[in-house]
């Protein structure tokens, strides 16, 4: 059987054979987040189904299509669609796609999700910028054995989140006029969504937003020396005092209606990247 390494590799291969130009960017994108790759100028397009040992999503609101093609004037490979733990996916099944974008040369790499507001001061709709993050979920894709062609042993994650990218993402806000929270998020394994004392004890722990994603890609993309930026969609305000039920048609419906937003953000990133 072959291992990950050879996978990777092969996947790498697969996708360059088939590219005309090296992508600087990733870009990945969340629940209902598809739409926020509109303004690509495409020149190849893959469905996962397609490319060699990629993972499928199974997930409502993620075709599962990698896009390859110009943004800003920047090479960019977007994926429209994740892969989650709560799908049965490890970790490292999870972060593959993260191993291939470095094989493939990414030196940036964009994340959005969307996820549940905990902030009194974040309204649904919001976007915010994740400063960090904190893992809930129990797992890991660094665990095993470590591969010195990709990282460290112990890679530092005190700036998770490039400073460089957030400081570019308000600087693109305040340019559009586009509100931009800022906060911690924090990664559950899910599915199942949060008890209102869940939410205090997450509230308690400094977390503004949470979700079910990011956190196992952002941990391989900083193994990989890639310099990570986070956006998070804010689909809905969890009040442990005042719980309401949350369902996932109204989170995609949210996701989806702020999707011009975060593209446009999005674009003014990659715009003022300077390789």
């Amino acid at each position: 059987m072959k291992n990950y390494m050879q996978k990777v590799l092969e996947c790498a291969e697969y996708l360059k054979s088939r590219i005309q130009k090296t992508p600087l960017i990733g870009f990945l994108t969340g629940t209902g987040l598809g739409d926020s790759a509109k303004s690509l100028e495409l020149s190849a397009e893959f469905e996962y189904k397609d490319i060699p040992h990629f993972p499928i999503s199974t997930v409502q609101s993620h075709p599962g299509r990698l896009l390859f093609g110009e943004m800003s004037g920047k090479n960019i490979v977007i994926m429209q669609g994740r892969f989650h733990l709560y799908e049965g996916y490890s970790p490292v099944e999870v972060t593959f796609p993260i191993r291939v974008m470095r094989e493939l040369g990414i030196k940036y790499l964009m994340i959005s999700n969307a996820s549940g507001g905990m902030n009194p001061m974040f309204n649904p709709g919001d976007i915010m910028i994740i400063k960090d993050h904190i893992n809930l979920t129990g797992q890991n894709p660094l665990i095993g054995a470590n591969e010195d062609r990709w990282g460290v042993r112990f890679p530092d994650m005190i700036n998770a989140y490039d400073k460089n990218l957030i400081a570019l993402a308000e600087s693109a806000g305040k340019e559009a006029g586009i509100l931009l929270q800022k906060g911690v998020y924090v990664g559950l394994k899910g599915p199942s969504l949060e008890t209102p004392a869940e939410v205090r004890f997450l509230k308690l722990i400094g977390a503004e937003a949470v979700g079910f994603s990011t956190v196992m890609e952002t941990i391989a993309a900083v193994h990989c020396q890639m310099k990570v930026l986070g956006l998070s969609t804010i689909t809905n305000i969890n009040d442990p005092d005042r719980p309401m039920p949350a369902n996932i048609e109204d989170i995609i419906s949210v996701a989806t209606a702020a999707a011009s937003k975060l593209e446009i953000v999005v674009q003014k990133v990659a715009e003022k990247i300077n390789e």
